[in-house]
């Protein structure tokens, strides 16, 4: 997949000028609207390329439609050691075809074409940003439109260059946390973050079941005694009962291995209407009075 990355930037810059539209922050800006509307972030993620590398931007697009405010795009990778085996496979999926970040960052870009509002986060580990390099890689992702990105292998400790290659180009830096976060870790993590902090709501990887809500509930009080950005909560999250019971404690909530079991099962035919319909029954689910619990960021 061939991009010219200078071509994007004076798209944009023709765009913006056109349409009025000044450089904004699109996460801050989302988590701003919904709170004056009193709903909570839905947050879906999927990873580029899968199932195949043509249908990433219709499934983006689909996924606005059916009511994500933001968001994450996995970059395939060869060994995803936070994820389970559902989101590995979709891994798999996408490298059977070659995609690589700069493939990413360019599906990022074609969907900047119709959609310059909703945020995109890029998710995904430490190797194929090293292999790109910091600065070129955040300059690239800032010319296609990434708002933020969350690499998994990258600890505060050792991610300020990170962190300041990502903010001279505005784009936020995400971070996450888990139940086994210690508080030198998470007071870091405080100071520097950006966007939102995604918590890990249970030990282990991507798609296990076992959420236990109370834990949640204490865990982010804890939380928000350090951080004030909005905080997502994922992993374990499968149905629309659940997601609500998450949204009345949390900013937002991110769900990766059910959508990607509906891309599994789906064939090429009802994948967009299938993954659309499981998003409207959570945004539903989010969207009920039940849900609408205000907890203080």
């Amino acid at each position: 997949m061939e991009f010219n990355f200078d071509g994007i930037k004076n798209f944009f810059g023709f765009f913006n000028e056109q349409n009025g539209i000044k450089d904004t922050n699109r996460i801050a800006k989302t988590f701003n609207l919904l709170k004056t509307q009193s709903r909570k972030a839905l947050i879906p993620f999927i990873t580029a390329g899968d199932p195949k590398p043509e249908i990433t931007v219709q499934l983006m697009h689909q996924l606005v439609r059916s009511g994500a405010d933001i968001i994450e795009l996995g970059i395939p990778f060869s060994d995803p050691m936070a994820d389970g085996p559902t989101i590995q496979r979709s891994s798999e999926r996408a490298l059977k075809y070659h995609v690589s970040l700069n493939d990413v960052l360019a599906m990022v870009a074609e969907f900047r074409k119709m959609d310059a509002k909703t945020p995109v986060v890029l998710m995904g580990y430490a190797n194929p940003v090293e292999a790109l390099g910091y600065e070129l890689f955040a300059i690239k992702a800032k010319e296609c439109g990434v708002d933020g990105v969350l690499i998994v292998d990258y600890p505060p400790e050792e991610s300020a260059r990170w962190v300041q290659c990502l903010d001279e180009q505005g784009i936020d830096t995400i971070f996450l946390l888990s139940p086994t976060t210690p508080q030198e870790r998470i007071e870091q993590v405080a100071k520097m973050a950006k966007g939102y902090v995604y918590y890990v709501s249970l030990k282990g990887v991507t798609g296990a079941s076992h959420l236990d809500l109370n834990n949640v509930s204490v865990m982010l009080k804890q939380l928000r005694d350090f951080i004030a950005l909005p905080i997502g909560v994922g992993f374990g999250i499968r149905d629309g009962e659940t997601a609500k019971a998450v949204a009345s404690l949390a900013d937002a909530v991110v769900v990766g291995s059910r959508i990607i079991e509906e891309i599994e099962k789906s064939s090429d035919k009802d994948l967009l209407d299938n993954v659309g319909n499981l998003l409207l029954s959570l945004r539903d689910a989010l969207d009920s009075k039940e849900s609408n619990i205000q907890h203080s960021a």
